[in-house]
């Protein structure tokens, strides 16, 4: 599966969702944030026929690591996948990251039932979804898509665990500076962390569907989504 990544200049972990299941290739990609984006980088998205960008990063981190877009012309929809101010919950933000695969299902329903209504228009593909590095946010997101095509979760834990080979996480965990200047550590995924955020999913709402339908997608949503995305 190693031969979905993309090599553009300026993104971190860029590669083809598609594959699995019934979602084909070229239309739904993945990725670290677009902020590095290079002029070369540009013209290769250009050449992929990008009409839309999903980010899902806070709007203080678009702030401070806007996109680049080197003359590209696409629709940006920011879809924020967890809540925008700390104090907007009632219970303490999760520290750990197994806490964080339990918390974003929990939170992301709004995001993602947005992220089904944008891609389940014609006119929106290609696109690309991404967040800081195209790991956690990213994720669940895209776990959730494939999911609604049809793959299993063997094979869309696969394509999860590829971030880690894209990350250069394969090794091990590594020092990063996050959006407020802070030293923190990246860790690798595993197949337990999405595994744990798909049973969240299942045990509080039964089905990924019977999940969307509660953030107000319709079956008749799910069926469009379906029919643009699948081979």
């Amino acid at each position: 599966m190693t031969d979905a990544f993309i090599d553009i200049p300026g993104v971190r972990n860029f590669r083809d969702a598609g594959g699995i299941g019934a979602l084909r290739r070229g239309v739904l990609y993945r990725s670290g944030s677009l902020h590095t984006l290079t002029g070369e980088g540009a013209r290769k998205l250009k050449d992929l026929g990008l009409r839309t960008v999903i980010d899902l990063r806070s709007p203080f981190e678009l702030e401070v690591w806007p996109d680049q877009r080197h003359g590209l012309d696409h629709e940006t929809f920011n879809l924020p996948t967890l809540p925008a101010n700390r104090g907007d919950l009632d219970r303490p933000w999760p520290e750990g990251q197994a806490e964080l695969y339990t918390f974003m299902p929990e939170t992301a329903g709004p995001s993602l039932a947005a992220v089904v209504r944008r891609l389940a228009a014609p006119e929106a593909l290609p696109v690309i979804v991404h967040c800081a590095v195209g790991k956690d946010r990213t994720g669940l997101t895209i776990a959730v898509l494939q999911s609604l095509l049809g793959a299993p979760d063997a094979d869309i834990i696969a394509d999860f665990l590829l971030s880690n080979l894209g990350l250069g996480l394969n090794e091990g965990p590594a020092p990063y500076i996050d959006e407020t200047g802070t030293e923190r550590i990246s860790r690798p995924v595993s197949a337990e962390l999405l595994a744990s955020s798909l049973g969240w999913i299942r045990t509080h709402h039964g089905t990924v569907p019977a999940y969307l339908h509660t953030h107000g997608i319709t079956e008749a949503d799910l069926d469009a989504l379906r029919a643009n995305l699948s081979a």
